[in-house]
């Protein structure tokens, strides 16, 4: 073989395996990126079921309460209304923007606040307080305001991981090629930061 065919030949192995490298590398990026997308996806799934377990909770909590003599309509009416509210607003986890995010959490937010004054005046009737169904009732919402909790934290946490990833060079190219976008996290509302002011 001539001197010049042995040299375009190792050129020609040597750009091979560069593009072979190249691939491979683009093809475990991207595998990477659709599992933390999945993992987000999942994640997602928990923060809604929590969402949809303390949905599913407030009709038996509202009946509970109704049957209270005298008991203020116009507070279970407003908590009727958010969870009406919040149960309509609904986010495709491929397609998280922060404001869609922010929407899904400030109908959240409001729901909460109109459990917390039922729950303020729901003090003003100890016979209520005291039935085992309220009780019950009660506990469980607790609960699952501690779990919807949790299951926002590792969102958080997952969707850190993802954006973390995708941001980074050279995997930046890979998620711009193919639409990975990153995912907003979840906040604490305006004003969380201020204690609440008690008066007695």
């Amino acid at each position: 073989m001539k001197r010049g065919c042995i040299i375009w030949l190792i050129v020609g192995v040597i750009f091979a395996l560069i593009v072979f490298g190249i691939i491979s590398w683009g093809t475990k990026a991207y595998n990477h990126m659709v599992t933390m997308q999945e993992g987000v996806t999942s994640q997602w799934g928990n923060v809604e079921t929590q969402y949809q377990r303390r949905a599913d909770l407030i009709p038996n909590f509202v009946n509970t309460v109704k049957g209270a003599a005298n008991f203020e309509q116009e507070t279970l009416t407003k908590v009727i209304e958010a969870r009406a509210k919040a149960t309509q607003v609904t986010i495709d986890p491929t397609k998280m923007t922060a404001e869609n995010l922010q929407q899904f959490q400030q109908a959240q937010t409001e729901l909460s606040s109109a459990l917390s004054r039922l729950m303020v005046v729901v003090e003003q009737y100890p016979e209520l307080k005291a039935t085992q169904n309220y009780r019950d009732l009660q506990v469980a919402l607790e609960g699952t305001e501690n779990r919807i909790s949790v299951e926002r934290r590792k969102f958080n946490e997952v969707a850190q991981t993802l954006n973390t990833y995708i941001k980074r060079f050279p995997q930046n190219v890979i998620a711009g090629m193919f639409g990975f976008t990153a995912k907003p996290y979840f906040e604490a509302m305006p004003g969380a930061e201020k204690a609440p002011e008690v008066k007695f």
